[in-house]
């Protein structure tokens, strides 16, 4: 029987974390070269199962050189072999695959991969979320905290929870660690996605820093920003983002 574009979905993103795992778990790649073996090893078999799974469809990856055909085609794939590269290589649990089906420029579907953690978070299985944080708890770069995340949480009273790869924080919101993922510092269409996908799934809030949705295969495919939270959480903080921009 074939798979539906949600199974297919959560087996890529699967499949290709136990890969990752392999490659990183066989000792044979330093640290400083495993990002970029996992990256490629990861987007080869993604490329190759897409292709032979739904070769009607368009496909746009972090790892591939990008193409206009896609931009004629109602539906896209968008993945992200590895998000968090370096959290891979520095052998954290803070990094995630990601394959979504974007139809029409709306995030349809998606799987997120958390493989360190052994879970697969998928748009057609959504759970029941856990209760809010008192206070409210932001999720942030561990890196680079977006100075526009920060200034809200202090006015939220938020505290900070610093995380590695966008996936891992925006399910961060879903898995129960973080109420808000406010991001400022630019993305691509492969790194919110997936995470949108699910997110939205799961009834959470999901748009752009200025409330408008999120619109994917474009020709520029660079994302300045992104909020994903609550429903109850999202006026007060697009309310701060504006605000804070007088």
């Amino acid at each position: 029987m074939a798979l539906s574009d949600a199974e297919l979905a959560a087996q890529l993103a699967d499949h290709a974390g136990r890969i990752l795992l392999a490659v990183r778990d066989s000792g044979l790649i330093e640290a400083k070269a495993l990002g970029k073996a996992g990256d490629q090893t990861a987007n080869q078999f993604l490329i190759h199962a897409l292709r032979e799974q739904r070769p009607e469809d368009g496909l746009l990856s972090e790892e591939s050189k990008d193409t206009p055909e896609r931009l004629g085609k109602s539906r896209v794939w968008i993945i992200d072999p590895v998000d968090g590269t370096r959290e891979y290589g520095e052998q954290r649990t803070d990094w995630a695959v990601h394959v979504a089906l974007s139809v029409d420029g709306k995030p349809e579907l998606g799987a997120v991969a958390l493989p360190g953690m052994a879970e697969v978070l998928r748009s057609d299985q959504p759970r029941a979320l856990p209760a809010a944080g008192s206070p409210l708890r932001m999720v942030v770069s561990r890196t680079r905290p977006a100075a526009e995340a920060v200034s809200v949480a202090e006015k939220l009273g938020a505290t900070l929870v610093p995380m590695g790869s966008a996936g891992a924080k925006a399910m961060a919101v879903i898995r129960g660690e973080a109420d808000i993922y406010l991001h400022s510092g630019g993305q691509y269409e492969w790194d919110s996605c997936a995470p949108a996908a699910v997110a939205l799934a799961h009834g959470l809030h999901v748009s752009r820093m200025d409330g408008s949705p999120l619109v994917y295969n474009q020709s520029d495919v660079y994302m300045p920003d992104l909020l994903i939270c609550r429903k109850e959480h999202a006026r007060p903080v697009l309310d701060l983002i504006l605000e804070l921009a007088a």
